[in-house]
């Protein structure tokens, strides 16, 4: 009787975090916990059930954007790759949108997403748009009604090794944007592929239209659709107007960008406005991979945590029990909860080469609920085994990215 309750408990608990669900109206929070980690508030879904729900859904058209392309079979994405598949049998119309630089896709799972039917596949290259800009966007709708966008690549080892964040959206107003980003991207590359150049649809820097309480920014500014701000402004002026407390949990950070020939330009906007704040007596906690203490970045990074009111701890995944796996095993969320009033999920690192030269698009939530959840995350892996205080006088050895 009692191995019987206990069973029972079990399986009402197993029920219970699969139906749990964090949301506010129009945006629902998704996360990616590692396995093999204490990390993880149970209120909200899993990334694969969220993504074969809206496949699942889907009755006309799938539209991906996606930085690269690389499964495993016999791993838990299968699941996703077979709700995508099932879509496109059901006569789906599914257009993905890859980056054309192949930096990091994987041949052979290229070759299995366009197997699927009704699918077609277009590679941009975005370096064509933009020196040294890639599609770093991960975003997706489904039948102009539903979307999601985050962290998450198109990559096995996101749903499994890596911490990820993500929003699914039903806001009418940011689909239609994120839509309209999507349709443009994809109109971008057959005007590259009849040797014609793409016009840059803004001049000067468009400024976000704050008056709601969710607005979507984008960047290059430069190719962004109508009513889209600049990310890269929208950034600076949120980290100006911080008067508490801001908490970042990012995969980069960096004051120095991609550049031709393996060259790292400098590159300081983001960097400046983080310690502006820090001087007005803002309290900057600043959670990263431990990836960034590189030889390009832990110097910068220490001057950084020597100022007043910055704190910065480094984050450390354990390699899982079936041995270590390139790419993964790391927080690559990018996240930002300021007051605790305000919330920003988006797609992009906060180095060069991102937010003024690469596709990415952030959400930012004026929702206390929202911004509230996000510290919350943050504070649990701050506090956690896995996250320890950037040492300022300790030389780093650089590890795998």
């Amino acid at each position: 009787m009692f191995k019987k309750l206990l069973v029972l408990t079990a399986q009402l608990i197993a029920l219970n975090i699969a139906h749990a669900q964090f949301s506010i109206p129009g945006f629902e929070l998704v996360e990616t916990i590692p396995v093999e980690t204490s990390l993880g508030i149970a209120s909200t879904r899993d990334a694969i059930a969220v993504w074969c729900e809206m496949f699942d859904g889907a009755r006309e058209e799938i539209a991906l954007e996606q930085f690269y392309i690389a499964d495993k079979p016999g791993d838990a994405f299968d699941k996703v790759q077979g709700c995508l598949a099932a879509a496109g049998k059901r006569g789906v119309k599914i257009r993905f949108l890859l980056d054309g630089s192949n930096k990091f896709s994987d041949p052979a799972s290229v070759e299995r997403v366009q197997n699927i039917p009704n699918l077609e596949l277009r590679r941009l290259d975005f370096g064509k748009l933009r020196p040294q800009g890639i599609i770093h966007a991960k975003f997706m709708l489904v039948d102009r009604k539903v979307g999601f966008a985050g962290s998450h690549n198109y990559d096995w080892r996101a749903f499994s090794h890596i911490h990820e964040t993500g929003l699914r959206v039903t806001d009418a107003g940011i689909v239609s944007q994120m839509q309209a980003i999507f349709d443009h991207d994809w109109n971008a590359e057959r005007v590259l592929a009849q040797g014609k150049d793409v016009v840059p649809l803004n001049a000067g820097k468009v400024l976000a239209d704050d008056s709601k309480d969710a607005w979507l920014v984008a960047s290059p500014n430069a190719f962004n659709p109508a009513g889209v701000g600049d990310s890269e402004s929208e950034l600076v002026r949120l980290l100006a107007s911080a008067t508490q407390e801001v908490r970042v949990l990012l995969y980069d950070y960096s004051v120095t960008a991609y550049g031709p020939n393996n060259t790292h330009p400098y590159y300081d906007t983001i960097d400046r406005a983080v310690r502006a704040a820090a001087v007005r007596g803002v309290k900057i906690k600043l959670l990263l991979s431990a990836t960034n203490a590189d030889r390009y970045r832990q110097a910068y990074l220490k001057s950084l945590a020597m100022m007043p009111n910055v704190e910065i701890r480094l984050v450390t995944i354990p390699v899982a029990s079936t041995g270590p796996i390139p790419y993964a095993r790391l927080t690559h969320s990018k996240t930002m909860s300021i007051d605790g009033k305000l919330a920003w999920i988006g797609t992009s690192n906060w180095s060069g080469g991102y937010l003024d030269a690469s596709r990415n698009l952030e959400i930012v939530l004026r929702n206390a609920k929202m911004a509230q959840r996000i510290a919350a995350t943050h504070a649990q892996m701050w506090n956690s085994v896995y996250a320890q205080p950037l040492d300022t006088i300790k030389d780093y050895a650089a590890l795998p990215r």
